[in-house]
């Protein structure tokens, strides 16, 4: 078994399904990431800018991480890349302290994914993506680690919006109406 640790999070995968995934995914073309993205990090906006500073604490459990240091964690965890080799990128370190003002999250978030796009599309070329870095431990294609990247943030979204609902907030559809949304296309909720 493959022992990694992501932003101080360590993670176990058995090799052969480390393997598989590694090799399933990966961006060819910064233009497709670039694309992607832009819509992902929407989604995470909307998701960040529905919250209030009361709601930054809503935990599942006692020791669960709270919906503020999720967000933080999500603007934190971009300097993938700069593990990836690429340099520039403006987003908050892994050890500064998660911000009390659901604001402020939503800034350091806009500001590190828009300094993302203009990093990876000036630093790293299609051919590029195919390049293997040093990731964790392992050896990923540059391509990978933008996948990677994008469904980390979309995890993580995930878990912000079962949080959102505990907390009695208004939940953004990040892929589609959410319960609210409904009534703005004319339709009842759906079960």
């Amino acid at each position: 078994m493959l022992r990694y640790r992501t932003f101080g999070v360590y993670s176990v995968y058995p090799s052969w399904a480390t393997s598989n995934r590694q090799m399933s995914v990966m961006y060819r073309r910064v233009g497709d990431f670039l694309s992607d993205w832009k819509d992902e990090s929407q989604s995470t906006k909307n998701v960040l800018e529905a919250l209030s500073d009361e709601s930054l604490s809503q935990r599942v459990t006692p020791t669960g991480r709270g919906l503020g240091k999720l967000g933080w964690h999500i603007a934190q965890s971009l300097h993938m890349v700069t593990e990836a080799g690429l340099e520039g990128l403006n987003a908050p370190n892994e050890h500064e302290a998660v911000p009390t003002s659901a604001k402020a999250i939503l800034k350091a978030y806009t500001e590190a994914a828009d300094s993302l796009a203009k990093v990876v599309e000036k630093g790293w070329t299609d051919t590029q993506l195919g390049d293997e870095v040093p990731m964790y431990g392992e050896s990923w294609a540059r391509g990978k680690v933008l996948s990677v990247i994008v469904r980390h943030e979309a995890h993580h979204r995930g878990q912000m919006t079962v949080l959102m609902r505990q907390a009695g907030l208004v939940v953004p559809g990040p892929y589609g109406p959410a319960l609210e949304q409904w009534a703005t296309y004319g339709m009842e909720p759906q079960d």
